[in-house]
């Protein structure tokens, strides 16, 4: 008979060599963490440097911006399109930049390759911001066109149309969510670049300005461009209280902080997302208040404490809904997007609780930091597979992962494999509706997820709930480096 130990060192083995769940039932945090950053790389456009991991992708949208006469090459393509949308563009810059911003120290070997991801989204939002003075331009790529066709980015012959905002034709929601990320990549390179800080600053000041003297939806303005894609639904005061709160983080100055208080957003929200970000800024604000210990910022803090209260399950004031298994469940397209913004903003709340040893009530609740912290490693969990169907809904984390994703260059064979063009419709004909899995993997994209009873189909048609996105990726980056930093790889 073997012995006990070799019985317990198998199972170790078993249990760890799968990726997913390690001997005392966390996920690997670590391994999803890198992969979460690396996803960023399967959604560049522009010339891909040497350094490039995903080794499929190449060169793409090297013209984009002709139409206009400028250059605005670079950046990302929002999800499994290949149209570049400033609005949930800058939102995930914002987002990645405050996942380094409070947890920098945790991300460990990540750094550097957070950093990076940052540095593509805001080397083209800089130029989107400063290339014709009074534009700033907000997408490239016509959208029903590119959305008419299956191509890959490196074939695309979809118009490259240029579209932008300016006094005559305002965008304050756009202008003041431009204006947060690169005000929030400022802090993310105070230290390590300097140099690039003061100007990715100093424009953020102009892109706000901007954003607060010409007000207007810009969705309003381009039509069919934005809408139904990314519609401004909330309007634009979240973004300019957004904007504001984080160039009053960046600067400390108080014309931002003054201004900020004077938006009167009394807005009660129960979601935070790349179109509504009241959450987001009253969370941002409120480590004035739990951290600073400066009173006058009570006011956000009961603001976001309200909205938590919206979120918890067993809250008298919840008004959220949950899937059998647990998950959180706003809406049926891209549900994860809410669940890993919402995440963060719980992971950050709690450690600003914690710094301060605050807590507080949804009614006759009681909310910890460790309630916070529980609610959002669930959420977070699920998305790694611990869930029904001990599915993860990271592509290329463990053995079991979405395999027919919603995405043009991932379903599609490479260049190298296939150096001739695959054409508009050959695309739709040969591999949109093929059961094959894709050829490609885009490792660390997470999709949009399961419907509201936790089922998930592994349908490249279903966009609804397998097209992976930026926005959903960048909050989850913050997550995941904090359950890192407390629960190690596993």
């Amino acid at each position: 008979m073997l012995p006990s130990s070799f019985f317990f060192f198998f199972f170790f083995l078993l249990f760890s060599s799968s990726g997913t769940v390690h001997v005392y039932g966390n996920p690997n945090y670590g391994d999803a963490l890198a992969k979460s950053i690396l996803f960023f790389q399967g959604q560049r456009s522009g010339r891909l440097p040497s350094s490039q991991k995903i080794k499929w992708r190449t060169h793409s949208g090297l013209s984009d911006g002709s139409a206009a006469n400028v250059d605005l090459t670079g950046g990302y393509y929002d999800a499994g399109d290949n149209v570049k949308f400033g609005f949930p563009m800058a939102f995930t810059t914002t987002m990645l930049s405050w996942s380094v911003i409070e947890y920098g120290k945790r991300l460990g070997t990540q750094l550097p390759e957070a950093r990076a991801a940052v540095r593509w989204a805001t080397d083209y939002l800089l130029k989107a911001a400063t290339r014709t003075p009074g534009k700033l331009y907000v997408g490239v790529g016509d959208p029903n066109a590119d959305h008419q066709c299956w191509e890959r980015p490196e074939d695309m012959d979809t118009p490259r149309t240029v579209y932008s905002v300016s006094a005559a034709n305002p965008g304050s929601d756009v202008a003041g969510e431009t204006a947060a990320a690169l005000a929030a990549a400022s802090l993310v390179f105070r230290s390590a670049d300097p140099k690039y800080s003061k100007l990715l600053l100093s424009v953020a000041r102009n892109v706000m300005d901007f954003a607060i003297k010409y007000q207007g939806k810009y969705s309003d303005y381009l039509g069919g461009a934005a809408c139904p894609f990314y519609c401004s639904y909330s309007g634009y005061k979240d973004e300019l209280l957004w904007g504001a709160s984080w160039l009053f983080r960046a600067t400390n100055n108080a014309y931002y902080l003054n201004y900020l208080k004077s938006l009167g957003a009394n807005d009660l929200v129960d979601m935070f997302s790349w179109d509504n970000k009241f959450a987001g800024a009253r969370v941002l604000l409120s480590r004035k208040i739990l951290v600073d210990k400066d009173k006058s910022f009570e006011p956000f803090m009961y603001q976001a404490e309200d909205f938590m209260c919206r979120i918890l399950p067993n809250s008298p004031s919840s008004t959220t809904q949950y899937t059998p298994g647990g998950l959180m469940y706003k809406q049926s397209s891209s549900n994860l997007q809410h669940v890993t913004s919402t995440s963060f903003l719980f992971t950050t709340y709690a450690k600003y609780m914690a710094s301060s040893n605050h807590t507080f009530q949804c009614q006759n609740i009681l909310v910890t930091h460790k309630t916070l912290k529980t609610w959002a490693k669930k959420q977070v969990d699920y998305i790694l597979g611990v869930n029904p169907l001990k599915l993860s809904y990271m592509v290329g984390f463990g053995t079991n992962y979405p395999k027919r994703i919603h995405h043009r260059g991932s379903s599609l064979p490479s260049m190298a494999s296939q150096s001739s063009p695959i054409g508009c419709q050959a695309g739709f004909q040969s591999y949109y509706t093929s059961s094959n899995p894709n050829p490609n993997i885009l490792i660390g994209a997470v999709v949009g997820g399961p419907d509201q009873n936790d089922a998930f189909p592994d349908d490249r048609t279903d966009y609804s709930r397998s097209e992976p996105a930026t926005y959903i990726n960048a909050p989850l980056v913050g997550s995941l480096a904090w359950f890192f930093g407390s629960y190690g790889s596993g």
